[in-house]
Order: C-alpha cells, then structure tokens, then sequence
C-alpha cells in the first residue's frame, strides 16, 4: 500500500494490472473542488483519478506504492496511492487528477497528539426490459443486497454474464421499491490476473428498501427478476446494562503498549497470562551511516557494521590528501575516526576514485565498517571530504534501544488448552495506527465485564483468547517516530547501493508475505523479490522473528481453532486461499462446502456485530476469500494458519470508506486518521472480535476440543 526514490508495491504487475476493479460513480458528478497539490518532498497518501488504463500499467510497473485496489469512477480508474509531490506533479502532468488528501505524512504525529489532548480533556471532564433484441447472453446475479446505514439505504449487486470473453458488454442494474420507485446504475466488468470475475459497483444510494433487481446487458441479455436481501441480516446479543467499554482514549505506540499489557496482567491476574513470545525482533535499532562526499557530485555511503546505539553514533569519517607524491590509498582508525588518506600521483595529483575508498574500508575493516559507492558515483574522483559524523538516523529518544520481547495475553478462566481458542493478532503493518487499538479494547472488554457480567464470565469460562497487539513493534516505532508510512519491519536485507541512507523508509520486510504456505518462493503472486518493495516478502519463507511468532504462538497452542488478523485500511472481512499463481488465476485450495459455509455464515455474524456499534456495514463484495474480493497476497499469514494448522482465519480491514453526502462519494479515511474516526474503529471492530469469541463458543459446542 506501498528525485531518485523507486515506488513500491502491494502486490505484482500481474495482480495489480489485472485486478483492477470498475466501479461507477454512485450519485451526480462533484462540483469542481480546488486543485490538490503537494510540496515537492511532502509525501501524502492521495486518491487520484488516473488518465488511463495505460497510466496505471506504468505505475504498476515500477512498484507503485498502491495502498488500496484500484477502483474506477464513472469510468476512470481510480487509486490510492503515497506519493511525493514530485510524483504527483508527474502523474497530474500524465493527464492524471488528484481528488483527495486522504492523509499526509505529518497527520499522524498530530493525530495522536491531538488523542492523546482529548483523553486528558475527557479525564478531566428491477423492471423488465421490453423491445430488447434477441439475447446472445445469459446474466445470474451473484450478489443482490441492500442495507442501512447511517440513515441511508444503499444497494449493491454482482452480475455475470456467460459473454465472458467480450469484454464491451455493458450491464445494467434496475431496481424498485415497495412504492413504486425506479432507479437503476451501470456495473462494470472485473477481471483479476486476466480472467473474468464478474460486473460490479460500489454500493449505490437508493431511497427505501429494494423489492426487486433485474439485470439487463448490451447483448440483449436479461436476467430474471430477484428479490435482494438484507446485508448482513445477523446482530449481536443485546449488551447488558452497564456493560462496559471504551478503554482506549489515544493512539498507541508500542512502548505505550508494553506498559498496557502489563497493567492487565496485574489487574487481572485470575484471567491472564502474560506471554513472551519466543522470538526478540531486532529492535528499534539501525546501523550508523554517512555520506563522505557530495551525493550530488561524487560520494561514498560509509555504514557501521553494528547499530548505531553500540557506540557507533557519532564516529567520524574523512578522506584526506597527504599532500605529497606517489603515496598509497590508506586509512587508519583511532579515537572513533576514520581516516583515509587518498592516493596521489608522481605530481601529487590524488587518484583515488570512490570504488578505491569503498574497496578499501571493506578489506580490513569488514568487522567494524562496510561502505559503497553511492549510485551515480562510481568510478568517480573521490573528493577530500569530512569529516562527517555516522548515524542511525532514529529519532524516537523514548524507545529502548534493544531487541524487543513481542508479547501476547492469554485470556480465560481455562487457560489450560481445555477450552476451544481463539487468536486475535494486529499491526503486522507497521503504519496500522487502529489496528492494536481495536485488539486492546476487545481485551479489555473481556476482563473489565468478566467482572460484572454473567454473559462475558461464561464465555471465558467457555473460550481459550490469545492476543498479540503489535506483531510489528519495530516497524511501528519507526512509523510513530521517524516516517508514518511505513509498512514493513526494520531488518534491512539490502545490499549495495539499495543500502543508501535515502532509501531508509524503504527498507524492511512485508510480515504478512514472509509466511509458508502460498508463498513467492512456491511461485504464488502478490510479493517481491526487491527489498525496497512494499511487499517484499523476505529472504527466505519466515525468514523474520515477527512472523515466526504469529505461528509458534500457534502451534504451542493446538487448542486455536480460530483467528483474526486486524488490518486497516479499506472494510473488508476476509479468508482463504489468500492467494494464486498467475497462469490461469489458479488459487490455493478452496475449502470445503461445510467450511466454506462456516466462513460465510460467521462472517454475517461478526459483520453484523461491527455494524451494532455506530452502522458501519462492510460491503458484501468486500466479503470473502482474499483472492476473490482484494487481491493475490502471497504468504499471507491466515493461508499458513488454515492450511497448515488447520485454524479458521480470518482477516479484518478496518476503517471502512465513509459515505460522503454532499459529494454523493465514497472517501476513504487511511492508516492513521483522526483519533475520533480510529476511536470508532476500535469500538466497533472490537465488537466484531467479541462475536467471533461467540463463534467459537458455539463451533465447540458442535465439535469439543480433544486434548
């Protein structure tokens, strides 16, 4: 979700290019709004409209950073995408519009200061076509739905038509109401990985509840009338008076959660356990680097072989002319400076070039120092230069410096392995400011009303919950601290000139594409082999401490039937297979009738509990497996729970797009957005968490735990 910076990528050319989703506008075109516009090196996370299909083929290409799936409005594609103002210049120069700032670089350091403000201040206060030509397809609705939300009826449908390789047809859906309203909105044609899916549309606005769909395509094609039903039709038990919630009053950083977890597990030491998960994670740490040089004329990149915080800080690096003839390319290191001294000629003339200084601080000082031509400069004069001082480059003075203990709670009035288990685990993406907030409130609701209410105290008599809040401690350090969208870890596998210090918000691996089953190295799509991609899935399958602990938690725990992976942003609510391989779009296994069953029917309910908090709806066509309704997602961690382990998981994207009135649009609200939108996420969601602990509950009762 993703000068001289390379883009990155969620997902491969061959996913993102052919997953492109059309969606119409749902409403009348938008007055013109003022032009949007960047400074230069501001980075933001825009929703711009592309010239063309073409355009975006080219940013696929080079790894854009794409932070959603591709959408279009009244026929133009439209996309997600973090980018400099350079690169939104060059996209609007391309014939490309920019329609919305969902979030800039800087919003999230407001945000959760102005959270964290807000909690002292709360602490201290279808008709038939007639006349049609003879049909040369057949039309089947695969969706036909309406809901409400927020006062407002909305309708959505999936039509397929049997002219799949035609890909001009045009298809229509026609709707009306009880009283007789009329209304109907173009669906548009989705193919993923070159195959077709179906037509389709964002959710469409319509006065009151719908009694009949019919379909009508450009070949003549007609479906037979349907009746749509109520989306999701399920809601949760009433909650008891007095029932408690609303634990979170501010954005959290992983420090700010360590102190959190061990609070609970003080406070209720008859419910919890607390966990150390077995693998420490690098930590918030980066080696020391420099620039000896100018990188705009001729440089060297100079990195301490340890982390800055091991006493690298702040060593000093120079390059001298000794000032006589025909001497050799040397160095010395004392008193925490580096010295080289060039080479110089019969006439005193240095010689040395930037690969000479490079070669030279990796032969014998390989232990202490590594250093690179910086790129553009090799092969270059090596300049006198220095001295400059080596850094790591972190600004969060408040974060320990050392490997970091991932933690999880253990939940339940069993927690023995006797009771069926459930796994909630967030902020795999690093940037995901929401997701460890909605886990903690689901925690805290837990505990709080075991206290207070016989319902909750029965179901953790009845339910084994596991919780990892943050997976990705690192990664989110980084992003409260130092760039806020970054996704991945802090592990840098980048070697050469991908290890330039300009490149160190594009470091680190995708946790979510480092896991094993359906990964890229067994040739499924939706990761990179590139280091500084945004998806890039690692050096090897769980080649990172992080996703090694999602599965030892698993596996240590046989009792987990059932899991929930929270993301943001997008609602969506998803399962496997979770990923393809290109030729054919053949996906992962599917499961079974049954499973497949249990997958729908729990997800009405979780859905419909999400919606009981403030009439957030997940959209049935963002509902189902993750190949199907987002995109090829590569050694994705519910893949490896449900195929190898044999666990129900699921896959949360919180922050559902938010009707927009006035503009008669769908706006999407981002990664970190105001603490009042991500308050609501926390509360919702964490509703839906609780519905899956009743899922569980009641999936055991079916089938008990064996031990």
């Amino acid at each position: 979700m993703f000068v001289r910076r390379r883009w990155t990528a969620l997902a491969t050319t061959s996913i993102l290019i052919a997953a492109v989703l059309t969606h119409p506008g749902p409403g009348a075109a938008a007055p013109a709004a003022p032009a949007i516009t960047l400074a230069p090196t501001e980075t933001a996370l825009v929703r711009v409209q592309l010239a063309d299909r073409a355009q975006l083929d080219r940013l696929v290409a080079g790894g854009a950073d794409l932070a959603n799936r591709p959408r279009s409005r009244d026929g133009k594609l439209v996309a997600d995408l973090v980018l400099t103002g350079r690169q939104l210049t060059d996209l609007t120069r391309q014939g490309a519009t920019a329609l919305q700032v969902v979030q800039r670089a800087d919003d999230g350091t407001r945000r959760i200061a102005e959270s964290r403000r807000a909690a002292e201040e709360r602490t201290r206060a279808g008709l038939r076509t007639s006349g049609a030509a003879t049909a040369v397809d057949t039309l089947q609705f695969l969706q036909a739905y309406w809901w409400t939300t927020g006062g407002r009826t909305f309708l959505q449908a999936q039509v397929a038509t049997t002219a799949t390789d035609d890909p001009d047809v045009e298809i229509t859906v026609t709707w009306r109401t009880a009283d007789g309203a009329t209304g109907s909105f173009p669906l548009y044609r989705f193919e993923d990985s070159g195959e077709y899916q179906y037509h389709y549309a964002l959710p469409q606005p319509a006065p009151s509840r719908p009694v009949q769909f019919t379909a009508t395509s450009s070949l003549g094609g007609t479906s037979r009338p349907v009746t749509p039903s109520l989306w999701p039709n399920a809601s949760p038990p009433p909650q008891p008076a007095g029932y408690q919630k609303d634990f979170i009053d501010a954005y959290l950083t992983p420090v700010d959660i360590k102190a959190r977890i061990a609070r609970l597990g003080r406070q209720y030491r008859d419910l919890v356990d607390v966990i150390d998960l077995p693998n420490k994670t690098q930590g918030y740490r980066r080696t020391a680097a420099a620039y000896l040089g100018d990188p705009a004329a001729a440089a060297v990149v100079v990195e301490s072989v340890r982390f800055g915080d091991q006493g690298m800080n702040g060593v000093q690096v120079r390059t001298v002319d000794p000032g006589r003839p025909n001497r050799p390319l040397s160095m010395r290191y004392r008193d925490r400076v580096l010295t080289i001294s060039l080479a110089t000629d019969r006439a005193g003339k240095v010689t040395s070039t930037t690969d000479d200084v490079a070669a030279l601080i990796n032969a014998p000082q390989g232990a202490r120092f590594r250093a690179t031509a910086e790129e553009g400069s090799a092969g270059l004069p090596m300049p006198v230069a220095g001295p400059v001082r080596l850094d790591d480059g972190l600004q969060g003075t408040e974060v320990p410096a050392r490997p970091w203990t991932v933690q999880a709670l253990r939940i339940g009035k069993h927690r023995d392995g006797s009771r069926i288990g459930v796994l909630a685990y967030s902020q795999e993406h690093a940037r995901e400011w929401a997701t460890p907030l909605v886990t903690l409130e689901f925690a805290e609701r837990l505990l709080a009303n075991a206290r207070t209410d016989a319902a909750t105290r029965k179901l953790l008599e009845q339910v084994d919950v596991f919780v990892i809040p943050t997976v990705n401690p690192d990664g989110a350090n980084y992003s409260f601290h130092d760039y806020n969208f970054q996704r991945k870890n802090l592990v840098n596998h980048c070697a050469g000139e991908a290890r330039d210090p300009k490149y160190r918000n594009m470091w680190g691996v995708d946790l979510n594409r480092n896991y094993t089953v359906g990964s890229l190295f067994d040739g499924y799509v939706g990761a990179s082999t590139n280091c500084l991609a945004g998806n890039y899935a690692g050096t090897a399958e769980l080649s990172e401490p992080e996703s090694r602990n999602v599965i030892d938690l698993a596996k240590a725990h046989p009792n987990i039937r059932f899991a929930m992976n929270v993301h943001s942003y997008g609602g969506y609510f998803m399962w496997p297979p979770g990923a393809y391989k290109a030729d054919g779009r053949v996906t992962l296994p599917r499961p079974s009738i049954d499973e497949s069953t249990l997958f729908l029917a729990s997800a009405r309910r979780i859905v419909g509990a999400i919606a009981a908090e403030r009439g957030t709806v997940t959209w049935p066509s963002q509902t189902g497996p993750v190949a199907d309704v987002l995109y090829s997602a590569a050694g994705n961690s519910a893949d490896q729970l449900y195929y190898e382990l044999g666990i129900f998981a699921w896959d949360f994207e919180v922050g559902n797009d938010r009707w927009n009135e006035a503009t008669g649009q769908w706006e999407g609200v981002g990664f970190q957005p105001p603490f009042d939108e991500a308050h609501g996420e926390a509360q919702e969601y964490a509703g839906g968490l609780v519905e899956m602990v009743r899922v569980a509950r009641d999936y055991a009762a079916r089938n008990p735990v064996r031990r």
